[in-house]
């Protein structure tokens, strides 16, 4: 997860660690899509308003990467206001600051079950002989 408030991240952190999630969070915006691509997460959460960035464009550079452009992404933010930049960021899923426990749980497992059975359809056609 990046954000540039610690207080969200070490909370996020807390919950998903309650869930059982291996977590891993950073405040450092310049250095992420590194991060990303050396950890290879299941999912990633980005704050959309960072200092010095903006999550959407670190989304946009995650999904033109081939690797990362799998990784679901939640794209969070106080600040969401419906602009289409920010929806067509290639973002899975946005959730608006402040956000209760329960919706980040539903939407973390419903983006992580939906890339498990994208990658099990992946896996069993090119398991099947042409």
């Amino acid at each position: 997860m990046l954000d540039d408030n610690q207080d969200i991240l070490d909370v996020v952190k807390e919950v998903l660690l309650y869930e059982k999630f291996e977590v891993n969070i950073t405040t450092n915006s310049k250095q992420f899509i590194e991060i990303v691509k050396a950890y290879r997460p299941d999912l990633v959460i980005l704050d959309h308003n960072l200092n010095g960035h903006k999550g959407d464009d670190i989304c946009r550079k995650m999904k033109a990467s081939i690797q990362s452009n799998n990784i679901p992404v939640i794209l969070c933010s106080a600040y969401l206001d419906g602009n289409p930049d920010q929806l067509n960021c290639g973002c899975d899923a946005i959730i608006a600051k402040p956000f209760g426990i329960e919706e980040l749980i539903d939407k973390v497992n419903g983006l992580i079950e939906a890339e498990s059975e994208k990658s099990e359809s992946r896996k069993s056609q090119k398991a099947e002989p042409v």
